[in-house]
């Protein structure tokens, strides 16, 4: 692992070898030539199904000589075998000198095994959005990532600097997101100002010299009052929070940013996607048509908008997670909702593998109208997202990244940040 020489690996010590070795198709969503070279009179059940100590790994061809030395020189002579190689054709094909042993498509076994799982969904799901899944699923080609723009790494930004521009992570009973939104804010070169809710509620924090307000993601008082209601109502029906939260949005040179309960927050406090709509037409997200909480790594598309964070990323497709039950955009007036695509207030949007928008499920976790996932002002100052683009502000935080990535100096997702860096430096 240290020099790089497994590409994957699995134990065969729960299932035997063809359970191994099917799980390793399945997560790598490719297919299997296998020849093992045994004895005409093998026992293939005793073979396949022996869950002894043992483990699969893959290789390039080219560093099997590498490999059969490590192995020799840890006294393995003699234990290891080489039993075939991935392709990309998406069968499963097990040989044995020349004799087929077993054949068959590597997603219909897949759909088999995962059979379990979509019918325990079922049964706490919405049944109809496991049974789009199943069929979604069925045959992916694998998720899309495009980069239009080239990420870069600036030093030294946890080092004491004069003048650097100041950003509050606020905190309210519940919120978990508040150390890594302060991280990436952080690696993007702010000075970050912890704050409760109560600290401004009783005047030991200010917005004098601030410049962004950050609203990160979490629970706050467990969303028994529906997701992001505590916190709305705590801001809203405090004058001297109120006041100081809608004095400082107003100001001309700062920026809020909302994700999760956060992004819930802006909608409800009527800040996206614009100030001043009746609170019965104002958008809110509410209940994922899956009826049950999302945690999925989902790929957005980041389109052309208003917002400053998003700027210098137009056009990319990117992984991101996300971590809700309440997450799909409501709209009560349908002219509004049209108004906010023809208006670019939609920053980001899911897509499917192919990077095309959509509603279709898992790739649009929540349900959300034309694939939205995030709203903006109008003057871009104020932008809510749903995912969780501050837990991949490292490439180590990614669970997947193409292998044309593996050069980049840091992760995609923290240029939104380095970009309300900059739009703050300029303003």
């Amino acid at each position: 692992i240290r020099k790089g020489l497994i590409l994957s690996g699995h134990d065969r010590s729960d299932g035997g070898l063809v359970t191994c070795l099917l799980e390793m198709a399945f997560a790598g969503n490719c297919g299997l030539d296998m020849d093992f070279r045994l004895p005409h009179d093998t026992n293939w059940a005793t073979f396949l199904f022996n869950q002894e100590c043992g483990a699969v790994i893959e290789f390039l061809p080219e560093k099997y000589g590498v490999i059969r030395k490590i192995l020799q020189r840890h006294g393995l002579k003699g234990c290891y075998h080489t039993i075939g190689r991935t392709i990309k054709d998406k069968h499963i094909h097990f040989f044995s000198r020349g004799y087929r042993i077993f054949s068959d498509d590597m997603p219909r076994l897949r759909s088999i095994w995962q059979e379990t799982s979509f019918q325990l969904d079922a049964l706490q799901a919405n049944p109809e959005v496991v049974a789009e899944e199943r069929k979604n699923i069925y045959g992916r080609p694998g998720p899309l990532n495009d980069l239009t723009f080239q990420p870069f790494q600036v030093p030294n930004v946890f080092t004491p600097e004069r003048n650097k521009p100041k950003v509050i992570v606020l905190r309210e009973i519940g919120i978990n997101g508040d150390a890594e939104m302060a991280f990436a804010f952080g690696l993007a070169g702010f000075q970050i100002v912890d704050a409760h809710m109560t600290d401004l509620l009783e005047g030991r924090v200010s917005f004098g010299d601030i410049r962004g307000l950050v609203a990160p993601g979490g629970f706050t008082f467990g969303d028994t009052l529906d997701a992001g209601k505590g916190e709305a109502g705590v801001m809203k029906f405090n004058p001297r929070i109120a006041d100081q939260v809608m004095t400082f949005i107003n100001r001309p040179d700062t920026f809020a940013l909302g994700v999760c309960n956060g992004c819930q927050l802006f909608a409800l406090l009527g800040l996206v996607p614009w100030q001043g709509i009746p609170t019965e037409h104002q958008p809110r997200f509410i209940t994922n048509t899956s009826e049950i909480f999302e945690s999925r790594f989902v790929s957005v598309l980041i389109e052309e908008s208003k917002s400053i964070f998003f700027r210098d990323m137009v056009g990319s497709t990117l992984g991101v997670w996300v971590a809700h039950a309440q997450g799909r955009l409501y709209c009560p007036d349908g002219n509004i909702l049209k108004e906010i695509d023809d208006k670019y207030l939609a920053p980001i949007r899911y897509v499917d593998d192919y990077g095309d928008i959509t509603e279709a499920y898992p790739f649009n976790p929540n349900g959300s109208p034309l694939g939205i996932a995030g709203l903006c002002s109008p003057d871009g100052r104020v932008t809510a997202l749903m995912p969780h683009p501050e837990r991949l502000v490292r490439l180590w935080q990614w669970p997947y990244i193409p292998p044309q990535w593996e050069k980049l100096l840091t992760s995609p997702w923290l240029r939104m940040f380095q970009s309300a860096y900059d739009w703050c430096k300029a303003a």
